[in-house]
């Protein structure tokens, strides 16, 4: 990818080699402190990010692609802390890695065998917020089980509103990916992510070699390195998981048809009675906003799909106004 973008501009190609050679070399910081495991269920588990306060507890549910340290990247960038520090009971997902086992764990089945048993641990109904994917699998389990309000960031609901040029990228990566991942019994992380760079390739190419000029040391350079380990990082998906991504959305549209259905149950976030807000960016070439699902409430941002959660503008963009309705809402 990198050869063929570049072919045109070797100074831009330099500087993209220099900066994949420095990202591979940089030293990282400290992780942020481990915080308490509350519930698990198979690999997942339930982190506790806030104290008891008599309100309504709050779950975050990241996506099953990358690890869930988007939500808590650093002690600057981490949305999560910001929300235990603002009052909220909140908690954080983390799905784990899917057992030998797990090979016909669907979607489906990550709501009703990992994420309704762990909430079902909690004292009172939460809220729950889903990023990215995480908002599908939230807006399954208000489905089938009682919630205090939902929100969702970025979450790909209706896949009539991609592009119809990248569902046609991403059907062609699974056609060409599947047969692997049947025998793997298992969809490994660099799958999705070919995908994502295949969406915006030159923006790739770009961001390296920006990082080969950044200052060493510097909250810039931590920031790159933080969230492009996670970008880079995660476990694979059950091979049932990527086959609905896939398959049941991607292609067929099954959420924004209604046709998607969790514990026998279809879902949609139109029949929800609890309180409900979508949040979507003009700007995010991941989830395009006419893909977010249509709620109660609407928002819509301009940040990119990663900088609306750890950017520079996340705190007064999101962060802040998304606290002030969890607080409306009991949480």
């Amino acid at each position: 990818m990198l050869w063929r973008e570049t072919q045109d501009d070797p100074d831009l190609r330099k500087r993209a080699f220099q900066g994949l050679r420095k990202y591979q070399e940089a030293d990282r910081p400290a992780p942020p402190p481990a915080v308490p495991v509350v519930a698990s269920a198979g690999s997942a588990r339930l982190l506790r990010h806030g104290t008891e306060n008599g309100r309504h507890p709050v779950v975050f549910i990241p996506s099953l692609i990358n690890p869930p340290q988007v939500l808590d990247l650093s002690a600057s960038r981490s949305m999560l802390r910001h929300m235990g520090a603002a009052g909220h009971d909140a908690y954080l997902v983390d799905w784990g890695a899917p057992a030998a086992d797990d090979g016909a764990l669907g979607l489906d089945r990550h709501v009703t065998e990992r994420l309704l048993p762990m909430l079902a641990v909690l004292p009172r109904p939460p809220i729950l917020v889903g990023y990215c994917l995480g908002g599908n699998l939230a807006i399954g389990a208000a489905s089938l089980q009682p919630a205090r309000a939902l929100a969702t960031i970025a979450a790909p609901w209706d896949f009539d509103g991609f592009p119809p040029a990248d569902r046609d990228e991403i059907g062609a990566l699974w056609r060409s990916s599947k047969p692997m991942c049947q025998r793997l019994g298992y969809v490994p992380m660099e799958v999705p992510q070919s995908g994502f760079w295949a969406m915006d390739p030159a923006r790739t190419i770009r961001k390296y070699a920006a990082f080969a000029e950044m200052t060493p040391g510097s909250d810039e350079e931590h920031g790159f390195l933080a969230v492009e380990d996670w970008a880079n990082a995660g476990p694979p998906l059950s091979y049932a998981a990527g086959r609905d991504l896939f398959e049941l959305f991607y292609a067929a549209n099954a959420s924004g048809r209604g046709k998607w259905q969790v514990g026998g149950q279809p879902v949609d976030p139109r029949r929800l009675t609890c309180p409900t807000l979508s949040i979507r960016s003009a700007a995010d070439r991941i989830v395009p906003a006419a893909a977010a699902p249509e709620m109660q409430e609407n928002s819509t941002l301009r940040l990119g799909h990663v900088g609306m959660i750890v950017g520079s503008q996340a705190r007064a963009s999101l962060w802040e106004p998304l606290s002030q309705w969890l607080s409306s809402h009991g949480g």
